[in-house]
């Protein structure tokens, strides 16, 4: 499929964060592009603003006339979007042309040099770095993000096109479209049972994806994983290796030693030593695709972060308030990690809210498990997400087998009135559903007094 001949490009779910960021590379390349999403949200504003009609009834009536003609009109969906769907089910039964955004991905990526960043934890941040490292050191790239990257304040980085960075996601197993020229595996945890079925299918699908690497390019995996690779790790015996790690003034500061030589005195700003795995992985994968060692230095000291990746939403003397996407119990635990190494003397409260009945399901003692170790846990509804309910799968659930004392299931409502009553001086937001929303109102309460 030639997508020079195309000049319409329509999104069914326009406002997710990797639809959206092809919804701004459609743009960037002169395309006409609009779409559909369910809710108004802070991505569709900025789609907006740059002049993409949104709108968000599942109506054909609303389809911009330009983009009925199947023709010159490309349509690309999300996986997430269910059955049913009346503008999809419209294009299928007039014959458009319609691709999943993990295809287009795959075509957009064919004819250009493509790092792809798999692992079910880590890749929207190693993404991030990774297309930052690249930028700073002027390669001529095009990276596509799954989150917000502080620098950009974009989940789309364009300084050319012979370059591509993409995030290759696991769900669904849609990472077999791409062939990389280096790819990185970060974790492959269980996650999406509700696709894989079993743990050891979700390892198949990351082994089937480590041979999609082109003849003579690289693969770069974790030490400790079970595919072989160039290795990376913290204070190992890795091929690429974190050495002589020290905190200042909440900076991570240490060496790398790499096949070759050891890359002295580098900086890295965020928090957590996932982070700093995530930071080790981009920093090997631009080392190998040749950037100058001086320059990446400097490019890795500038990284600023993901939104929602331990973002720092208050940070003062007396309080500090911190919001992260972690939704996986490994993540939790990540988290966790590094508020307590920031931190070590503070009393924390989590707020949690639960994505999808069936993953609380399948790591319900983990989740409990992880939970539990936080000083005071206030416990959000399940977010359903693409799923119907499941009888039994709910939060009392879950906080029933915590181990916390300091625990109470809590509405979105009762949320503002429950922090203030705590006496932690850490309040941490956590989950992938729609508690962004309520971090816009704890802000607010809280920027005031603090």
């Amino acid at each position: 499929m030639d997508l020079n001949a195309i000049h319409n490009v329509y999104f069914v779910g326009i406002g997710g964060i990797g639809m959206s960021a092809l919804a701004r590379y459609f743009v960037a390349n002169g395309k006409r592009v609009a779409g559909y999403d369910k809710t108004p949200s802070d991505i569709t504003d900025s789609l907006k603003d740059l002049g993409v009609e949104v709108h968000f009834e599942d109506a054909v009536k609303h389809i911009p006339s330009v983009f009925l003609n199947s023709e010159t009109t490309l349509v690309v969906y999300t996986p997430a979007i269910p059955t049913g769907h009346l503008e999809l089910e419209y294009f299928k039964m007039k014959n458009f042309q319609i691709l999943k955004r993990s295809k287009i991905l795959g075509l957009i990526t064919e004819n250009t040099f493509c790092l792809a960043v798999a692992g079910t934890h880590g890749k929207t941040t190693t993404t991030s770095i990774l297309g930052h490292l690249l930028n700073e050191c002027d390669v001529p790239l095009t990276a596509f993000l799954g989150g917000i990257c502080e620098n950009y304040n974009s989940n789309l980085i364009i300084n050319g096109t012979e370059v591509s960075v993409v995030e290759a996601d696991e769900f669904d197993r849609s990472f077999l479209t791409l062939s990389p020229n280096f790819a990185g595996i970060t974790s492959m945890d269980a996650d999406h049972l509700d696709i894989y079925g079993d743990a050891s299918e979700l390892v198949k699908s990351f082994e089937d994806f480590s041979k999609r690497v082109k003849p003579n390019g690289k693969l770069f995996v974790r030490n400790g994983l079970p595919i072989q690779g160039i290795t990376y790790g913290i204070e190992d015996d890795s091929d690429y290796s974190v050495q002589n790690l020290k905190i200042e003034n909440g900076t991570y500061i240490f060496d790398v030693k790499t096949p070759s030589t050891v890359l002295e005195g580098l900086q890295f700003n965020l928090p957590g030593r996932h982070n700093l795995s995530n930071a080790l992985i981009a920093l090997a994968m631009a080392v190998e695709y040749g950037c100058s060692h001086q320059q990446l230095a400097k490019a890795l000291a500038s990284f600023k972060g993901v939104k929602r990746r331990f973002t720092y939403q208050i940070k003062t003397e007396s309080f500090v308030f911190i919001d992260d996407y972690a939704h996986h119990p490994e993540e939790i635990n990540a988290v966790h990690q590094a508020v307590r190494e920031m931190y070590s003397d503070k009393k924390v409260l989590a707020i949690f809210q639960p994505h999808l009945f069936s993953r609380t399901r399948d790591f319900i003692d983990d989740f409990a498990k992880s939970l539990s170790q936080f000083d005071e846990v206030l416990l959000l509804d399940i977010y359903p997400a693409r799923e119907l309910p499941m009888e039994g799968v709910n939060s009392e659930w879950l906080l029933s087998k915590m181990t916390n004392k300091n625990k109470q299931l809590v509405s979105k409502e009762q949320l503002l009135q429950k922090i203030h009553e705590s006496e932690a001086k850490i309040v941490l937001t956590i989950g992938a559903g729609d508690i962004g929303e309520e971090v816009k109102r704890i802000k607010k309460e809280f920027s005031v007094e603090n």
